[in-house]
């Protein structure tokens, strides 16, 4: 007597259950989640009208209003550059210190990357309420804000290349005795110094970003004028300041892929 052969499901058939299964996991998801945390979902499409109003008024930027925020926007990206480039150059040491491959001291790695969490818990808006309370209100404290949140984010994305690199030059500079300066430097940088430019950029990037958000607080820069331009309703100007804020974006997403291919 045969066994019955069982039909077995075709691949498409499978795909299908288990994406209808994930699909209904992922709304319950979501209906739970906003029933705790009192999210009215059918707020956003009773109020939809209202934010295509504000599209539209966007839609018409106040182009006479760039002549005036050309010094803001340039003391914003230029506490973006000063800001990311303060927090790199601590974040470089620290990185080192907090490799695994190179820092085989457990106690001080473990210190090393505990000081790192800490920074990097510690909220940009935070950090700017305390400096302008500290240092008043101008660019000082947005300074030393991106400074910190540079230090702590690169910090990490540092240190977590050097992990990855190939360890041979290491071990072949040893085997002659070089010191670990000159390790780090010919052997260590070389093979990460690309992965290096390319995170000092995107953090430059998103410090521009940052920087326009932390003029709410008085950190100066552009972002005192897109709070001035939103509490007055003038949406065209808000308009001006976010396309120029993208210009910025842009011309720094160019010039990171411009360097990523000359140092590959």
């Amino acid at each position: 007597m045969t066994t019955p052969e069982i039909p077995q499901r075709s691949w498409s058939q499978r795909w299908h259950v288990k994406g209808v299964g994930w699909t209904a996991l992922l709304v319950a998801l979501l209906v739970g989640s906003s029933k705790m945390t009192g999210v009215d979902v059918g707020m956003f499409f009773s109020n939809f009208d209202q934010f295509t109003n504000l599209l539209v008024r966007m839609s018409q930027p106040a182009w006479s209003y760039v002549p005036i925020i050309i010094q803001p926007l340039y003391e914003t990206i230029q506490m973006a550059i000063l800001g990311t480039t303060i927090g790199t150059v601590f974040a470089v040491p620290f990185a080192v210190l907090a490799a695994s491959n190179l820092v085989h001291n457990q106690w001080l790695r473990g210190i090393i990357r505990l000081i790192l969490d800490l920074v990097r818990t510690l909220p940009d808006l935070l950090l700017a309420a305390i400096f302008v309370a500290i240092f008043g209100i101008g660019s000082t404290a947005g300074v030393i804000t991106l400074a910190i949140f540079s230090f702590g984010m690169i910090s990490k994305l540092f240190y977590e290349v050097i992990e990855t690199i190939d360890m041979g030059p290491l071990e072949a500079m040893e085997s002659v005795g070089a010191s670990k300066v000159t390790i780090i430097w010919y052997a260590v940088l070389p093979q990460i110094m690309n992965q290096f430019v390319s995170y000092f950029l995107y953090t430059l990037e998103i410090n521009v970003r940052a920087s326009t958000v932390l003029g709410y607080l008085g950190a100066g820069g552009i972002g005192v004028f897109l709070q001035r331009s939103l509490s007055e309703f003038d949406y065209n100007k808000t308009a001006v300041i976010i396309l120029a804020t993208l210009v910025v974006v842009m011309v720094i997403d160019g010039v990171s892929n411009h360097l990523r291919r000359v140092l590959l």
